[in-house]
């Protein structure tokens, strides 16, 4: 299922993202922000548990808690700019890294590291990415969890394009992938256009080579 968030408060902050006048920090915050708006859908059919609380006034109220464990697993660098924002709304989350970067020779993806919390594998895992523009590294990502015996995946990512689309929906079908805005083509650099740019530099105030 691929699901894109129509939101006015998501389309102006994403408008801010995109202006090439927008510091790192502007830049940074509004990102973070989008990820909480996101995590809310993302997160619409969770499953949750019973739980009694006695109120102030002494009345039992039949209430919920979470079930399963939620581990929000940013590709890195740049997932690392929505981990706050999807933090905010649901600080119990567990929290795992992948590292990955493209190679520009081949174009294919090296991964270098690799962390996740031991929690059972029903837990609702949430890889987050700013960009899906090929899809390789999101798709890597996957196949790794999927490895391990993960069987509930999600794909959060602000903007995407047809080619990362169609190529997590053929390879891994069963996955949801959420995105804040849907973009029009590849440049011959893979670039997102229009996109926001390298989201990694303009979330840490750095520049490519």
């Amino acid at each position: 299922m691929l699901k894109i968030l129509h939101h006015p408060l998501i389309n102006i902050k994403l408008t801010a993202m995109r202006s090439k006048d927008t510091n790192h920090q502007e830049f940074r915050q509004n990102l973070n922000e989008i990820a909480s708006l996101m995590v809310y859908e993302t997160l619409r059919d969770y499953q949750t548990k019973p739980m009694d609380v006695t109120t102030p006034l002494n009345k039992t109220y039949h209430g919920v808690t979470f079930e399963q464990e939620i581990v929000i697993i940013p590709i890195l660098r740049a997932g690392l700019g929505m981990l706050t924002g999807i933090l905010d709304l649901v600080p119990q989350a567990r929290v795992g890294h992948i590292g990955m970067y493209r190679n520009e020779e081949n174009d294919s993806v090296v991964e270098y590291f690799f962390k996740i919390p031991d929690v059972e594998k029903t837990a609702n895992i949430i890889v987050v990415d700013p960009m899906l523009a090929t899809g390789t590294s999101a798709s890597d990502a996957i196949s790794k969890l999927r490895s391990l015996g993960f069987t509930n995946i999600r794909l959060v990512c602000l903007v995407g394009v047809d080619k990362g689309l169609e190529k997590i929906q053929t390879e891994h079908p069963n996955v949801d992938i959420y995105l804040a805005a849907k973009d029009d083509y590849l440049n011959e650099n893979n670039y997102i256009i229009p996109g926001l740019g390298d989201a990694g530099d303009r979330i840490f105030g750095t520049k490519g080579k």
